[in-house]
């Protein structure tokens, strides 16, 4: 007999469809016998983002309880607007990825706002940087050097992961700087000082003058959507710098995960570093959001062999 479901959560987003957040919170709930919790994919879109919420802090009546939302592009910074509380990093930040449904009895609930992009992020990188050099503790991973790729949610996130890995010299390159939801605003408010380079993929010249901040970086973070970097990869000579390869403790991660690897990830990783592709970062960035929405801490290697497999289904299906 099938359990009867109690708790359910979801991820948002428009569009969805691509998430693979079910996969890594489905494994987590089997790996914690959770089997009265469910979760799903909903597509929504901006308009039907408050009666979504609505929904969620409702007293329980008939059905399961909602225990929280994954929260995906565009609702990161909109949902700001909308909760009761909001975790202080992730007012900081300015973007929100989790939402939980705080709730006693079958009342209605608080909705509180939390970011774990900035957990996510931190933990790929060090995990990456362990790779290249095994048995060294996460306090020997410096940061002398980074660039940011992009200026919205997740350069936000970006900016405060850098901040916690005490990184020195921080450049944003992007198309666009100015404005509320961007990168530059949260440097302000977490107390960053940064550089920023405005970036023009049209421009050859613009391209290469991007590619050689890249090279001389410690730790790179494309928060760019796929394609969206292409460009850089075009001037190699420019990316590997003088030396003709990237130092080898240098690092990239790349948010992108579908499809893998991404032209700027393969160009990295030909000229000497270390990648860190994007799913790394949301299998992360899940464990913690899993931990709030139950109480209870998940198996990160249960999560990760689930969605490797996932992963491989899908490269081998490509391959066909």
């Amino acid at each position: 007999m099938a359990a009867v479901i109690r708790h359910r959560a979801a991820v948002i987003g428009s569009p969805v469809s691509h998430s693979l957040s079910p996969v890594l919170h489905r494994a987590a709930y089997a790996g914690l016998g959770l089997d009265h919790w469910s979760y799903e994919r909903r597509e929504t879109a901006p308009p039907e983002l408050p009666g979504l919420l609505a929904e969620l802090a409702a007293p329980v009546q008939a059905g399961p309880a909602w225990a929280g939302l994954s929260v995906t592009m565009p609702h990161k910074q909109a949902l700001l607007a909308h909760l009761d509380v909001i975790d202080p990093l992730a007012e900081a930040v300015g973007a929100v990825n989790t939402v939980v449904a705080q709730r006693s009895g079958a009342g209605g609930a608080l909705l509180a706002g939390f970011n774990t992009d900035v957990a996510g992020i931190v933990g790929a990188l060090r995990e990456t940087a362990r790779r290249r050099a095994p048995g060294s503790p996460d306090d020997c991973f410096r940061v002398e050097q980074a660039v940011v790729l992009g200026s919205g949610a997740t350069a936000c996130s970006a900016l405060a992961a850098l901040g916690e890995l005490r990184a020195g010299r921080i450049t944003v390159v992007a198309r666009r700087h100015a404005g509320p939801g961007r990168a530059l605003s949260a440097a302000h408010r977490m107390g960053l000082d940064i550089e920023t380079l405005t970036w023009k993929p049209a421009d050859s010249v613009s391209n290469t003058e991007a590619a050689r901040r890249l090279a001389a970086a410690d730790v790179v973070i494309s928060t760019l959507p796929a394609g969206a970097a292409d460009p850089l990869a075009g001037p190699t000579d420019a990316f590997t710098g003088r030396s003709g390869r990237t130092r080898s403790a240098a690092v990239m991660l790349d948010v992108v995960y579908a499809p893998w690897p991404t032209a700027l990830a393969q160009a990295w990783g030909r000229a000497g570093g270390a990648v860190a592709p994007g799913w790394l970062m949301l299998l992360h960035q899940a464990v913690p959001q899993v931990q709030l929405m139950t109480g209870q801490q998940p198996d990160i290697e249960d999560m990760r062999a689930a969605l490797r497999s996932v992963l491989t289904s899908t490269s081998a299906s490509a391959d066909d």
